[in-house]
């Protein structure tokens, strides 16, 4: 059977959001591809836990797409990890509906690149700042990937940035969907963007 992704998209001011958007409009074009907008979807917080519940057991592959906020989610995907989650259906005795598939951050930063390292302003790495969804990822038996980032987001659409990330968005979906990326090799790269441009530099 064809791979299947599922993108939870949250981003609580779509209205100023300059890459989010524009990220989620090629995602919505792609054959394989489901789109759930948490925010549009569920104003007042009221999530349907069966509903998402089934979504997670028809994809293979599930992205959170979100503005990096003070160092983590928006507040809504925060709450749908809490609800959605649950004993008995992720995690526990019985909770194996996600054992195998995959898990993915695709997320923008206001700073800039630099900022997010060791020696710079946040001292973490993205991928630092993001264990616990991926210590959850473990904790439920999903494959965690690490992030694909966009960094200086602030400043992305006047420096010309935003097409190229889209594009190599693009990419990524594609090599998820026809499972063309090597997981070993990957889960070492600090970002997915990384990897997808090896991966592209060596024709694979």
């Amino acid at each position: 059977m064809p791979t299947t992704i599922l993108i939870l998209f949250a981003h609580p001011s779509q209205h100023r959001s300059e890459v989010n958007l524009p990220l989620l409009r090629a995602s919505c074009n792609v054959d394989g591809v489901t789109v759930v907008d948490l925010y549009a979807e569920y104003p007042d917080y009221s999530i349907d836990i069966d509903r998402e519940q089934q979504r997670l057991r028809e994809n293979d592959v599930i992205v959170f797409m979100f503005p990096l906020y003070w160092y983590s989610t928006p507040a809504i995907l925060k709450e749908w990890q809490d609800l959605v989650l649950e004993y008995g259906f992720a995690y526990g005795h019985g909770g194996t509906a996600l054992r195998g598939k995959r898990l993915l951050c695709a997320v923008t930063a206001g700073g800039t690149e630099d900022a997010y390292k060791t020696s710079g302003f946040n001292h973490y790495s993205i991928r630092e700042l993001l264990r616990p969804i991926e210590q959850t990822a473990n904790l439920c038996g999903l494959i965690y990937l690490p992030p694909y980032a966009l960094f200086g987001a602030r400043t992305a659409l006047e420096d010309g940035r935003v097409h190229a990330h889209v594009e190599n968005w693009s990419r990524v979906l594609d090599c998820l969907l026809h499972d063309r990326i090597d997981i070993a090799a990957a889960e070492r790269a600090e970002k997915l963007n990384e990897y997808v441009a090896q991966a592209a530099g060596t024709g694979a």
